[in-house]
């Protein structure tokens, strides 16, 4: 038997009848020989890890635009705690760690530079709108590798395409990667919030900290040990009632004191008029999009190419982006 193979009965004797075993998986899209080492969720796993994609998320927004500091996150620290939570809590249900990792490190390799801000920006835009979730997917399946893509199995694509709202991923693991995304942005928003001064520790809800505690590390640890107890042998990703009524409290206040607060989303109207011209720009001008996205104008149309190329811009590289095209150069003399 070869180390994969062995790995995949020890699966099958270890982990929940409910977890999804690599032996199980639908398949890739194009069929390929199977590594002699790592399971399929391994090699997606690394796949996505080592895609210029995931690189980029570090200099991509979480909630703050560019923030002046060393510990605000980042898409990056954002999607590295998703996982983190989420493998904790795979872990102690006996569900596939390595399936859940895949999602939750690829779950937001389609967002775009600015946050939310940008992706607001981009599904007003773009014909037939825009949403981040669906972008990771088409960055997964499209856009990466010159154009093959990364080639997931099925299961993560899922998981993906499915991390938001709307209908739950067919596995456990995806649906364990939904929960673990919302407990990880609300609590380090909240921590980031503090960091900005933009809450106090007073403003929190005093009934939402008396059930999930009074510190990041309370919350978390509350909302994990919550989850795990409430999904034991059950088919579907749960929460306790009280639990997850101070979680969706929590997430009202975080909506009415950050996401809309002035004093932190302030410059985001901004950052959306750049977006705006630089989208305008390159519909006018496709010939000087990057040769990578050429293909796709001529097979998916310019404003397809076009939202491709802005989604994938880090913040910085836009900012460098619109200034070279609209902002006057000074006179050197050489």
């Amino acid at each position: 038997m070869t180390l994969r193979e062995q790995m995949q009965e020890r699966e099958e004797t270890t982990l929940s009848p409910l977890a999804c075993k690599s032996s199980q998986t639908r398949g890739r899209t194009r069929t390929e020989e199977e590594c002699g080492f790592r399971t399929p969720f391994q090699r997606d796993t690394d796949r996505i890890v080592y895609s210029k994609a995931f690189r980029r998320l570090k200099h991509k927004t979480q909630v703050f635009l560019q923030p002046e500091g060393d510990h605000y996150r980042t898409r990056m620290t954002h999607t590295l705690e998703v996982s983190r939570i989420a493998r904790t809590m795979a872990r102690a249900l006996f569900l596939n760690e390595d399936l859940t990792e895949a999602i939750a490190l690829g779950h937001d390799l389609g967002h775009t530079p600015f946050g939310h801000a940008g992706e607001r920006l981009l599904n007003e835009v773009m014909p037939g709108g825009f949403a981040h979730y669906k972008q990771s997917v088409r960055v997964v399946e499209r856009l990466e590798k010159g154009g093959q893509g990364l080639n997931l199995t099925w299961e993560v694509r899922n998981g993906i395409a499915c991390h938001t709202k709307g209908t739950p991923a067919a596995t456990l693991e995806g649906q364990l990667v939904r929960l673990a995304d919302h407990i990880a942005y609300i609590n380090h928003d909240i921590e980031d919030a503090l960091r900005g001064k933009i809450i106090y520790p007073m403003d929190l809800p005093l009934e939402t900290s008396r059930v999930l505690g009074f510190t990041h590390s309370a919350r978390i640890n509350t909302l994990v040990a919550d989850a795990i107890q409430a999904s034991q042998g059950q088919g579907e990703i749960r929460q306790s009632p009280q639990v997850g009524e101070a979680m969706r409290s929590l997430k009202e206040f975080m909506f009415d004191s950050v996401y809309t607060n002035p004093m932190a989303k302030g410059e985001e109207g901004k950052a959306q008029d750049m977006l705006r011209r630089l989208f305008e720009y390159y519909q006018k001008n496709p010939d000087e999009l990057p040769d990578d996205f050429q293909s796709i104008r001529q097979e998916e149309g310019v404003e397809r190419a076009v939202c491709d190329y802005i989604a994938g811009m880090t913040d910085p590289f836009a900012v460098d982006r619109f200034k070279e095209l609209f902002l006057p150069k000074g006179w050197t003399v050489l």
